[in-house]
């Protein structure tokens, strides 16, 4: 890692180590990748005010998220089949993330189970939930995610329909997958990666194989999960998840005013103005677009988290600046799990931290508390 200098370097040796399959999975986005691109195209717009001659010795990125003390205001975002782009990639992925002093969030489509997860770490991770057709799984979902000491419950609210991903589809991303002559070459030219993914603790669902009748073996598994995404999923459907969990709620998928305002009446701490980075709806705003608005309706009411395109300190700066109050990261450091298990993803937080300190140093400032749209370029 000596010589690995940004995420898109990391991004690179992630796309050389892990089969197509799997990187595509991380890398791309749906239909014509639109607002994918948009999610980092219209970050990359913002310019900064350089300041000079202002006292910035004593620069900090210490910061609270959601009461809690944070190093840095930096969350690792909930990433599916984080243990296919390297064995036990959740347990790794939670590690960095809790050796960095930042929090880590569990997928439900994750491949390391809560249980694994939790008895494998030293503190308490958040738990991102999708709601499915089968409420009586999700209640005990919810309910294992509570006796595992989660800290935060994560409700994704923007996948009730999925958007189609055109390269997952080429690439045969099916569970169980697709097999040709091209990926078997593919998987036997990666055997650092097989090794691990087969000394992995698991290589399918760990939240749900074994927990639903019928579900034991993977095209069955395959089946069940295909039919449970809930298109009736409302927002009196929170009540209900709240009337279970007892702690710190998060609405993930905000990308309109009006769904900002209807979030900060549910009762939830927090939303993230999201569009599942650009994995959703093709041709929906970038979410740096919608941020300054939805800060303006809600930003008194709730915390403000931000996702989508993050790549660099720099856009960490710039949401910031617009008025998020943390920011989550999914690809970024997905590459780092991909390019090296656990050290790259600590080398993924620790790009993002050093290129952050050093933009406020050069743009005048030295807490976060102190980032606001001063900062900025008119």
């Amino acid at each position: 890692m000596k010589h690995i200098t940004c995420i898109e370097d990391l991004r690179q040796l992630h796309k050389r180590r892990v089969p197509k399959a799997f990187f595509d999975y991380a890398d791309r986005g749906s239909y014509t990748e639109d607002t994918l691109r948009a999610n980092s195209e219209d970050l990359q717009q913002i310019k900064f005010r350089q300041r000079i001659l202002v006292d910035v010795s004593k620069r900090t990125l210490a910061t609270t998220i959601l009461g809690e003390p944070a190093a840095m205001p930096l969350i690792l975002a909930p990433v599916g089949l984080l243990g296919m782009q390297h064995g036990d990639g959740e347990i790794y992925a939670c590690r960095a993330a809790q050796a960095a002093g930042i929090p880590f969030t569990q997928s439900t489509m994750s491949i390391c189970s809560i249980e694994d997860i939790a008895a494998a770490v030293d503190k308490p991770f958040w738990f991102q939930l999708y709601v499915m057709k089968d409420r009586g799984f999700i209640k005990s979902l919810i309910e294992r995610a509570i006796a595992a000491k989660c800290s935060a419950l994560v409700l994704t609210v923007d996948l009730q329909v999925i958007g189609q991903r055109h390269q997952d589809i080429k690439n045969g991303m099916t569970v169980p997958p697709e097999w040709s002559l091209s990926k078997l070459i593919d998987f036997a030219t990666k055997p650092a990666w097989v090794s691990g993914v087969l000394q992995g603790k698991r290589r399918t669902f760990g939240n749900i194989a074994g927990h639903v009748k019928g579900t034991e073996d993977l095209t069955k598994l395959s089946e069940w999960t295909a039919s449970q995404f809930d298109t009736s999923l409302n927002w009196k459907d929170i009540d209900w998840i709240r009337s279970i969990w007892p702690g710190k709620l998060i609405l993930k998928g905000i990308l309109d005013v009006e769904d900002a305002e209807l979030a900060a009446k549910t009762g939830a701490q927090a939303i993230v103005v999201s569009n599942h980075g650009g994995r959703q709806l093709d041709g929906a705003p970038s979410s740096i677009e919608v941020l300054p608005e939805i800060v303006d309706e809600v930003g008194s009411k709730l915390e403000i988290m931000f996702d989508g395109g993050i790549r660099t300190g720099m856009d960490v700066m710039r949401a910031l600046a617009l008025g998020a109050k943390s920011c989550m990261i999914g690809r970024a450091y997905a590459y780092g799990l991909g390019a090296g298990g656990q050290e790259g993803v600590a080398k993924a937080i620790d790009i993002l931290g050093k290129e952050l300190t050093t933009t406020m140093g050069l743009c005048g400032v030295n807490t976060i508390a102190e980032i606001d749209d001063h900062v900025l370029a008119v």
